[in-house]
């Protein structure tokens, strides 16, 4: 089983920018923590970044048929682009989409959320902790598919 971790504009500046909402953790750092994570369970896990919309949806697309998953932060993205909403409706994987911060405490205009609705699940405002959370709910999900997959076999066999 393969994850996609795809990180959106300014995440690169985790640690450095606006500690104060999202804290002083690198994204090399929450990284690391989802790459033990993936290894104990047997998950192959790669990670991509960029700042430009365009290359964001390149990815996305790029998961259909070498990904069982998504896990995103499209960051201000979230908030703006349908071509991003476009990309993860189109690959029909399971994504969770994570948030740092609590985006529906904030500005008004981080309460508009284009993306939510072609994502599985959506995990907010538990810091880069998020991060481990969707790992574990990305992980029960590929779980529960594998179990239905297998089911289906074995009905099919019966017959």
């Amino acid at each position: 089983m393969k994850i996609a971790v795809i990180q959106g504009p300014n995440l690169n500046m985790l640690g450095v920018r606006e500690q104060q909402i999202y804290g002083p953790m690198k994204l090399e750092q929450i990284h690391a923590q989802m790459k033990d994570v993936a290894t104990q369970n047997n998950i192959e896990i790669e990670f991509f970044q960029s700042n430009l919309e365009g290359e964001i949806v390149d990815k996305i697309q790029e998961c259909f048929g070498d990904a069982q998953g998504i896990i995103i932060n499209a960051a201000a993205y979230t908030h703006t682009s349908i071509a991003i909403r476009d990309a993860i409706s189109a690959v029909n994987l399971p994504t969770i989409e994570v948030h740092i911060s609590n985006i529906h405490r904030r500005e008004e205009f981080r309460k508009v959320n284009m993306i939510a609705p072609v994502c599985t699940s959506s995990i907010v405002g538990f810091g880069p902790f998020g991060y481990h959370l969707a790992m574990v709910g990305m992980t029960q999900i590929m779980n529960e598919i594998h179990a239905a997959q297998e089911a289906q076999k074995e009905t099919a066999q019966a017959k």
